[in-house]
């Protein structure tokens, strides 16, 4: 009788094969530096005891860079801005009504609103179609240099002397004449003009709130006119590894404004319906949707990857925090920044900084390139033009606005394209 042989057992795979979790998105790592501190605003100085002078750079090589960081000025400027943006914590746009604001701050929206009148007066050349910097540029910053001794005879400068100091920087925060450019160094001359005026007494503590959402404000529709008209290079763009091609603040005064906000999350700005609503009251939202509408495709992880990437963080108040950290690593103690930093005599050098005159290199508005400075190599001297990335060369990067407004003009613009799989 044949017997039958048993067949043999099948093994149980069950605890053999690993167990499918879901993968969980790599943190990336804590940046162990503190949030910066704003510092204490020092008094205006005595008026009679100032020697009023023509700003001129005077960062022109790594030394004077370091001593820079180290002097009042550094901390004036520091203790102004951070001031400033302490000023509209958990406050919108629309809270500082027309009656609220003083008579120098009015006076100043006149004169923006009186630089955007030269724009308008001032059209762009259409010819050619370039997506670079338009000519037509130098004679609008001649309409404004023409117009400032007005202007500030209207804030109430009577000095001749001061004038010349003060006006230099306002002229200087609209672009470059030279290159046709614009970024966070002429951005932060803006708030140096402001500083002179509050240096002067023109401008006091409690005008801060509204010279932030009234005046900073009107400033940036201004500066996004000016950009959009003349196609304004980004200065030393990073491209899409920055925060923006042309602005800085928006970013940090705008995070001020929602540091408590009860539900607008630093996610909102992937919200269109979000940022339409409530993008004409604060700066953050405003600015991102600026951003969008210049960009030739759609989505913020392709065109703003840093931007994307801050939008996961867990509140405004670390969103803040982080924005002051990079303003000073960014701007203040970015040599390619600094180097066309001007000095007078409200914000002053320290002794043993150098002197264009000593360097032998041109003046700011004479330079074509990104701006020079003085390197030691193996006990030589030499000038040494620099850019972002820190290289002796610079490219050209065309305007993104142009790009866009060049789409439109095809018929290709009525939506931004998308990029594969988003």
């Amino acid at each position: 009788m044949a017997t039958h042989q048993q067949a043999p057992s099948i093994p149980n795979l069950r605890d053999r094969i690993p167990k499918l979790e879901p993968r969980r998105r790599r943190q990336a790592p804590e940046n162990s530096t503190p949030f910066p501190e704003t510092p204490s605003l020092p008094s205006p100085p005595d008026a009679s005891t100032v020697s009023f002078q023509i700003p001129s750079r005077r960062i022109l090589s790594i030394k004077d860079h370091q001593l820079f960081l180290s002097s009042p000025s550094y901390n004036l400027i520091v203790a102004f801005i951070f001031g400033l943006s302490d000023a509209v914590v958990d406050t919108p746009i629309s809270a500082v009504k027309d009656g609220e604001c003083s008579a120098a701050i009015n006076t100043i929206i006149s004169i923006l609103d009186e630089a955007e009148a030269l724009v308008r007066d001032t059209p762009p050349d259409e010819a050619g179609g370039s997506r670079f910097g338009n000519k037509v540029f130098r004679q609008f910053l001649d309409k404004v240099a023409a117009a400032s001794l007005t202007w500030h005879q209207g804030l109430g400068l009577a000095s001749s002397s001061a004038i010349a100091e003060v006006e230099t920087y306002l002229n200087q925060s609209f672009g470059n004449r030279t290159r046709i450019d614009y970024g966070s160094g002429h951005e932060l001359n803006f708030l140096i003009w402001l500083l002179c005026l509050y240096q002067l007494g023109i401008i006091t503590r409690p005008d801060f709130k509204p010279l932030v959402l009234r005046v900073f404000v009107r400033y940036l529709t201004l500066m996004r006119t000016i950009q959009s008209t003349y196609y304004l290079e980004p200065a030393g763009s990073h491209g899409v590894w920055g925060l923006d091609d042309y602005q800085f603040l928006p970013f940090l005064f705008g995070a001020s404004q929602l540091l408590h906000h009860p539900f607008i999350t630093p996610l909102a700005i992937h919200q269109q319906l979000t940022i339409e609503e409530f993008g004409h009251d604060f700066m953050y939202l405003g600015q991102v949707d600026f951003v969008n509408s210049t960009k030739t495709v759609k989505g913020l992880r392709w065109h703003s990857p840093m931007l994307d990437d801050i939008s996961s963080a867990r509140s405004w108040t670390k969103i803040e925090g982080g924005m002051k950290r990079m303003f000073i690593a960014e701007v203040l103690r970015k040599l390619p920044v600094m180097q066309h930093f001007l000095f007078g005599s409200l914000v002053p050098a320290v002794e043993g900084m150098s002197t264009e005159t000593d360097v032998g290199v041109a003046h700011e508005e004479d330079e074509l390139e990104g701006g020079a400075i003085v390197v030691e190599h193996d006990g030589v001297k030499h000038v040494h033009q620099l850019n972002n990335w820190g290289d002796c060369c610079g490219i050209k990067v065309p305007s993104a606005i142009a790009a866009a407004q060049a789409m439109k003009k095809t018929g290709a613009g009525e939506s931004l394209r998308r990029i594969p799989f988003d």
